[in-house]
């Protein structure tokens, strides 16, 4: 019966989620800051996560432990990631990057997964399972659709507005500076640039989406340029040979922004009129689950990440 106990993981910039099941039943849900155990030094790493995951498996190593990790952004790098965790628990492992849980989560196969949360990402497999990636490049390089992106973004909408002198009101100033806590518009960039952290700055981005409902012009470009960049992501992937029919959007602010999903649905009306674009209503570490079932089968995604 210990054979049967399957582990799926689902490494976020922001938190981390671990199911444990066995057979069909869920025998353990955990949800950790990522930052508590994760230092972005992949053997250690490897040992920590290993050691996490045996433990919620009551002390045994799961048969099989498919992993979607933030970060692991080529196929060498998943491939290192998964080298590491094999040696650590014994059985199947695949580790791949967390926008490939998205496409499994939804309940299918093959398909683009867009991850929109702390980051963002757009990844796909070639059909000879060679992993294909756009974006996650960091807030400050990039990351189009995340949360720290979108205030960036408005940050500047703000900058280009004051600097023209057209302060005409716009909800965006507001709301952003009652969020940064200051009544000095000349304050803003001040504020911003003593928070660094992508995940300070993503906190900040609720303040774009309630301007926009409030009718602010500049939040509502900021989001309708943030789907767009990620549809581009999206493109650029179909074009290196990506397969366009099923788009699976998922992340914290894609998720709970109905605005961002529609300029994203809307972006890609344009990109590829005939991709089914779906919106990840499951978990994430669902993929991961559905995943370490297929190792367990014996049904690795592809040769590429397959089990070590």
């Amino acid at each position: 019966m210990t054979q049967e106990i399957i582990a799926g993981v689902d490494i976020g910039g922001t938190k981390t989620r671990i199911m444990v099941c066995l057979s069909e039943r869920t025998i353990a849900d955990e949800v950790l800051v990522t930052e508590t155990w994760r230092v972005r030094e992949m053997e250690t790493d490897a040992t920590t996560l290993a050691g996490i995951v045996t433990n919620l498996c009551g002390g045994i190593a799961p048969a099989a432990l498919a992993v979607g990790a933030h970060g692991c952004d080529t196929g060498e790098q998943c491939l290192r990631f998964q080298a590491l965790l094999a040696t650590r628990t014994g059985g199947a492992v695949q580790v791949v990057n967390d926008a490939e849980l998205m496409v499994p989560a939804a309940g299918h196969v093959d398909g683009i997964g867009v991850v929109s949360g702390t980051g963002s990402i757009a990844v796909a497999r070639t059909a000879e399972g060679k992993m294909l990636a756009a974006g996650g490049w960091g807030w400050i390089l990039g990351d189009e659709g995340s949360a720290p992106a979108l205030v960036r973004e408005a940050a500047k909408a703000i900058r280009r507005t004051l600097d023209r002198g057209e302060d005409g009101g716009d909800p965006l100033i507001g709301a952003l500076m009652r969020e940064l806590g200051t009544d000095d518009q000349t304050k803003l960039g001040i504020l911003l640039n003593e928070t660094r952290g992508a995940a300070v700055w993503g906190r900040h981005a609720n303040a774009v989406f309630d301007a926009a409902i409030a009718g602010s012009a500049l939040a509502i470009r900021v989001i309708r340029e943030g789907g767009a960049g990620l549809a581009a992501l999206v493109e650029l992937l179909i074009e290196r040979g990506a397969n366009p029919a099923l788009v699976v959007a998922g992340g914290g602010v894609i998720s709970e922004q109905p605005m961002l999903m529609t300029a994203f649905v809307d972006a890609m009306a344009k990109v590829s009129p005939p991709s089914q674009v779906l919106l990840l209503r499951e978990p994430p570490v669902l993929g991961g689950v559905a995943l370490a079932r297929r190792l367990l089968a014996g049904q690795g995604v592809s040769s590429q990440i397959g089990a070590v």
